[in-house]
């Protein structure tokens, strides 16, 4: 078959430019394109990584809540190892020789994975044994020292909220290449959640190395090496000296403390207790099995993880809810003969006078008026039937922030749960159910579940007259500046007239009701104490406060699990907190009350497994 002479020089000419095109790119890559040649040729260099400094963590006043510290590690490069004194290596560390005849024996057998690899041999020794191997060194051929740099906690508290580092693994790498075995991260806590802006960037230092595999000297002079750079300190919202204080208070005692600035959404303490002592945190390996079978579960962050019924707290979002429909005026007043009553269902309560209106049912947390209230949302006239009422009613309570994740910036947080007409109908029939079926809901009580931050967050609602800001832990700084998202206002569907009146009631609580015992003199503060009924034994204590009443500065919740009456253990733990932060000190008048919280241990009254 003959080919045309257009098609030859069609053939010739598509040669010729492809062979063009190789020469081109073999120019590029061999002379031009040094990175490439770098790559190529790694089997001559030896790449020694340089760690960066871990960005510190500060509170809100820039006090250090977690610093660096530097730690030794003492490497291998088995590749490298020559024969050694092992007495005179194991004498440096106080090592037996069975472990280092071990681990090369490991080596050996590994030896086609690990090839030129350096290894890991010993993690964490003192400066004195560091020393000790750097003036012998010379003797140890393949072994290095590598600094490392460790975490210290200044201050004794917040050991959950801050949370803890740990050596990658396997599982983590697979998605993670920019980590590679040996190296830390941030496991839990706000080392988690601010891993991108603490970790830094590491460096390296490239060797060349010789046909028998020996370091001569830098490749390139140095040209290529990359400095490590730091991470970013995180200035977090946190006051070092009221979580500290809350943690004393919260000694010997389940539960957790919320403490919000209303005016920011800024977290200002998050306590769980029991809690990690920060000790544990620098060496969590060490640690964490003991600290994972405690039946007390000090791992677990109450505040964000554990969705607890409100209790009588929640009153005052039915209080709110029936001003705005306009079921409730604040001079209603409705009867209480130490209880609820209608046919053969009955909500107790307690001993007071009666009939109230809306402040004085807040004040002496009346069980029956909020009955009452909670009736009249959900049979309201204007909707057709109960389930309808009802849903209005779910919208409000969802619009506080309930029933859903806050969208925080504190990893593995809960959003609670709130119940659905579709779980209603299928426990008691479609249609079929009415206000008296879901009393419960009156009171804080039945299907409800939120978090400590999620009722904080409430109670910070309530002291803004409407809105709340995002909970949130970091500051926002020049450097490290927050998400935007955290700036913006969320209003309830609660016109703010109807706020202040459930503020009187608040403050009349304080002044005369269940919360007498958090009145703090020359502070204005607004409360509402809870008992929150609990199957599994005694019930919880729980107290909500916000101060000063014009322009509060601090919102917070107090959740003391199996303590019994809200006014006995949860109003003074919170109140005193409140106190510390705005005046700096306790008054003599409330000493006794801190010298009884400080000294209580109720963990005996605490069911565990």
């Amino acid at each position: 078959m003959r080919i045309s002479v257009d098609k030859k020089s069609i053939i010739t000419g598509s040669v010729i430019i492809i062979f063009l095109v190789i020469i081109i790119r073999l120019f590029f890559v061999q002379i031009i394109d040094k990175e490439y040649r770098i790559n190529a040729e790694n089997n001559a260099l030896k790449y020694e990584t340089i760690y960066p400094a871990r960005g510190l963590i500060l509170d809100r006043n820039e006090k250090i809540l977690v610093n660096n510290v530097i730690s030794y590690d003492i490497n291998v490069t088995p590749y490298d190892v020559k024969e050694f004194d092992t007495v005179a290596f194991c004498n440096i560390f106080s090592l037996d020789t069975a472990f280092v005849k071990d681990k090369f024996r490991e080596y050996k057998l590994y030896r086609t994975k690990i090839g030129y690899q350096t290894l890991t041999f010993l993690k964490k020794v003192s400066f004195e044994e560091y020393s000790r191997f750097i003036e012998n060194a010379h003797l140890f051929p393949g072994f290095a020292a590598s600094p490392k740099i460790l975490r210290v906690y200044p201050y004794n508290s917040g050991g959950n909220l801050l949370g803890y580092t740990s050596e990658v693994d396997a599982d983590f790498l697979k998605d993670h290449p920019d980590y590679k075995m040996g190296e830390y991260m941030g496991k839990t806590g706000m080392e988690s959640s601010f891993e991108s802006i603490l970790k830094g960037e590491k460096g390296y230092t490239i060797y060349l190395r010789d046909a028998h595999n020996k370091i001569h000297e830098n490749y390139a002079n140095g040209e290529y090496d990359k400095e490590a750079v730091p991470g970013t300190n995180v200035i977090t919202t946190i006051d070092a000296e009221l979580q500290a204080y809350g943690e004393s208070l919260m000694q010997n005692k389940v539960g957790s403390v919320v403490a919000i600035e209303p005016s920011t959404g800024d977290i200002l303490a998050m306590i769980s207790s029991p809690g990690i002592n920060v000790s544990q945190l620098a060496n969590i390996s060490k640690y964490y099995a003991e600290l994972s079978s405690d039946p007390y579960k000090p791992m677990f962050n109450r505040a964000v993880m554990s969705a607890q019924p409100p209790g009588s707290v929640f009153k005052l979002a039915n209080g709110l809810i029936g001003l705005q429909e306009g079921v409730l005026k604040p001079q209603n007043r409705y009867p209480c003969h130490q209880g609820f009553v209608v046919g053969n269902l009955r909500v107790g309560c307690h001993s007071h006078a009666s009939p109230l209106d809306l402040y004085e049912g807040i004040a002496q947390s009346c069980n029956a008026y909020f009955c009452y209230v909670f009736r009249n949302i959900i049979e309201n006239s204007k909707y057709t039937t109960s389930q309808e009422g009802f849903e209005k009613w779910l919208d409000y309570v969802h619009d506080f922030g309930f029933g859903t994740k806050l969208g925080t910036d504190i990893g593995s947080e809960l959003a609670g749960n709130l119940p659905s007409v579709e779980g209603y109908d299928k426990l008691h029939g479609k249609g079929r159910w009415h206000a008296l079926n879901i009393i419960s809901l009156s009171i804080g009580q039945g299907e409800l579940g939120c978090t400590p931050l999620q009722l904080a967050n409430f109670v910070a609602t309530i002291a803004n007259r409407g809105y709340y800001y995002t909970p949130h832990i970091q500051k926002d700084t020049e450097e490290c500046r927050i998400d935007d998202r955290f700036k913006e206002r969320h209003y309830t569907k609660i016109d703010k007239q109807h706020y202040d009146e459930v503020i009187k009631g608040m403050r009349l609580a304080v002044l005369s009701g269940t919360a007498r015992i958090a009145n703090i003199p020359g502070i204005e503060v607004c409360g509402k104490t809870g008992t929150a009924q609990n199957p599994h034994g005694d019930d919880h204590a729980v107290f909500a406060c916000f101060a000063p009443m014009d322009n509060p500065q601090i919102a917070i919740i107090a959740y003391i699990e199996n303590a019994g009456f809200g006014a006995t253990w949860a109003a003074p733990i919170a109140s005193l907190m409140v106190e510390k932060y705005l005046k700096g000190e306790i008054s003599p008048e409330r000493q006794y009350i801190e010298d009884n919280m400080m000294s209580a241990n109720l963990l005996g009254k605490v069911k565990v497994k």
